[in-house]
């Protein structure tokens, strides 16, 4: 399990396909002081396992399904990505439960700033939107932010200086794809009180996002 608090920005070394498996060495700092092989990490969002670790960086191993549903794939040689270690139980949970489990991808509509705060619009698919809600917490790229608003195609969240100058929302522009994961409370939420027992209410999971539960 991650936070969505990015610990520091790595940078695409090597990069290397062969059909639906790719191979990606990362190159980082601040990460590798306690990182070992068969540890997690958070690599822009998706949850990848460390199959080598060297003094100034190290190696995870991508297959089909991270592929399609993640921007891993479109990834390049000198890209940098947000990276974050898992967290151990010892740790403050300063962002929110973020698990590496890309739901799926959305692409940046707008990008604008005002008094240092800057507003990024995206537009995400209808089974993802469904799960965010106004002032809670969903995850681009591997990074914790407060929904601001929320359409039935769209949300906004607002980011800080700090978060947008310290992780690669500062390269990201309008049409960009992003890796989206939703809180993850919510689908258990949808779980235990969606389908039928929603259903014979007349009251549906959107309708509840809608009046604040």
């Amino acid at each position: 399990m991650f936070t969505g608090l990015v610990e520091e920005l790595g940078r695409v070394r090597r990069l290397e396909r062969q059909g639906a498996f790719q191979q990606l060495e990362i190159a980082a700092e601040n990460v590798l002081s306690d990182l070992a092989v068969g540890d997690s990490v958070n690599i822009d969002g998706a949850c990848q396992t460390a199959v080598a670790v060297g003094a100034d960086g190290f190696v995870v191993e991508t297959v089909a399904e991270t592929l399609a549903r993640t921007t891993l794939g479109t990834f390049r040689v000198g890209q940098e990505v947000n990276l974050e270690r898992a967290l151990r139980v010892d740790q403050r949970l300063g962002g929110h439960m973020v698990l590496g489990h890309v739901d799926g991808i959305g692409q940046i509509r707008t990008i604008s700033e005002q008094d240092r705060e800057h507003r990024i619009e995206v537009i995400a698919p209808s089974e993802i939107v469904r799960y965010i809600a106004a002032k809670g917490s969903v995850c681009l790229d591997g990074i914790s932010l407060t929904v601001a608003a929320v359409t039935r195609e769209a949300f906004t969240v607002a980011v800080i200086p700090h978060t947008f100058d310290n992780t690669t929302l500062s390269h990201r522009r309008a049409s960009d794809s992003i890796n989206l994961e939703a809180d993850v409370i919510a689908r258990y939420v949808e779980r235990l009180f969606g389908g039928e027992a929603l259903s014979s209410t007349g009251f549906s999971f959107e309708t509840l996002r809608d009046m604040g539960y």
